[in-house]
């Protein structure tokens, strides 16, 4: 295939639909879709209307701004109000909450945030800064952590002083792990994330089917990837199989980006564990900056509080990042948690759970219908 069009066929996408349906007969499947971009193409696209309806696909972990807890919000916030800091991020995380609001309200504040597109953005930020401290937000899965890790080498290379990261980089296999092994939910196969693939490859999730006898296929982006998915999967349960298949095999290979990973390795380590919203601690589920490159480290550099700080009671972001609830079933649901006045990280960002839904007009006649009931008309 060569055009975008040619993933969004109607006659193919009806031809899958008919092919899965007689796939999944009577039987009902839950299939976890792990990464953000899954969620947003499943509901912009409304696919969840068109599969039949013993098979259902729920949200995990993938949203890389949806993790972030508060406690880690809170910290860049304090970063970004220190004297002489420019504090650098992506756009989404602007908006994320922590205890006393957002970047967005640090910068009504005074502070010096400012929103770019690329680590090395922040880079040229502090060359042309001498006088000021440049930080920059690192967020994101192995997605995104390379090109974090050149811009750390670029900076030792030009040696520059008045500029670091810092880091949040996480890993997207501890937390399919831990979904696996959580009593709260039954899945009989993943979706498995198609931009992290691109890095580090298809072999991580071994684990999946090896141990927790679990199929999973890493899926494309376009509507007939995801279809094209859910059917590889249930092939797999009919075959009596159980592997790791790659759908996306345009874009992932079986080794992933080699040297990709070797900038990593360079550049990073394990932390010992990390807090995710929703799913708590995970060991050694996220990267830090390591000692090579301790200078741009802004946990080095800085005192920060680095205090836990617990969302807030009435939003359940937690549960629909586990896959627990849909995020109609959140009580403030399209009510006092909204994009634009969000009380969660799952309604920030454009692959967020709550955004996609709401955004999309994704929503079930009783999810209206609580939603009514709700603001009582």
């Amino acid at each position: 295939m060569k055009f975008v069009d040619e993933f969004r066929d109607p006659a193919a996408a009806r031809a899958l639909v008919k092919s899965i349906t007689q796939l999944a007969g009577e039987d009902e499947f839950k299939f976890m879709e792990v990464c953000g971009g899954h969620t947003h193409t499943i509901y912009r696209h409304g696919l969840e209307h068109i599969l039949p309806p013993g098979i259902e696909l729920v949200h995990g972990p993938g949203c890389p701004v949806c993790v972030i807890p508060m406690g880690r919000v809170d910290d860049a916030m304090w970063l970004a109000e220190q004297p002489d800091v420019i504090f650098t991020t992506f756009g989404d995380m602007m908006r994320v909450p922590g205890s006393r609001g957002s970047l967005l309200d640090a910068k009504a504040r005074g502070a010096d945030v400012r929103f770019v597109y690329s680590p090395l953005d922040a880079l040229k930020i502090a060359g042309d800064n001498p006088g000021k401290h440049v930080v920059f937000f690192a967020v994101g899965f192995e997605t995104t952590a390379p090109s974090t890790a050149v811009t750390l080498v670029r900076a030792k290379q030009l040696g520059v002083q008045n500029f670091s990261v810092f880091c949040n980089h996480v890993t997207i296999v501890p937390p399919i792990r831990a979904i696996l092994e959580s009593p709260d939910l039954r899945l009989h196969g993943f979706l498995g994330p198609g931009h992290v693939s691109t890095v580090v490859g298809t072999r991580p999730y071994r684990f999946v089917p090896e141990t927790y006898g679990k199929p999973l296929v890493v899926a494309g982006f376009e509507p007939l990837d995801i279809l094209a998915t859910v059917h590889m999967l249930l092939q797999q349960i009919r075959d009596g199989r159980c592997e790791v298949e790659n759908q996306y095999g345009r874009v992932v290979r079986e080794e992933g980006n080699v040297q990709a990973l070797k900038l990593l390795g360079e550049t990073m380590e394990l932390r010992p564990h990390f807090e995710w919203r929703g799913l708590g601690f995970i060991s050694q589920s996220a990267l830090k900056i390591n000692g090579a490159y301790a200078d741009f480290d802004a946990e080095e550099r800085f005192s920060m509080p680095g205090v836990r700080v617990a969302d807030p009671k009435a939003c359940q972001c937690g549960e629909v990042l586990k896959g627990v609830i849909k995020p109609w079933e959140c009580k403030v649901f399209g009510t006092a948690c909204t994009p634009e006045t969000p009380i969660g990280t799952c309604m920030v960002s454009p692959e967020g759970a709550c955004a996609a839904y709401y955004n999309f007009g994704r929503m079930h006649r009783e999810a209206a219908d609580m939603i009514g009931q709700t603001a009582g008309v």
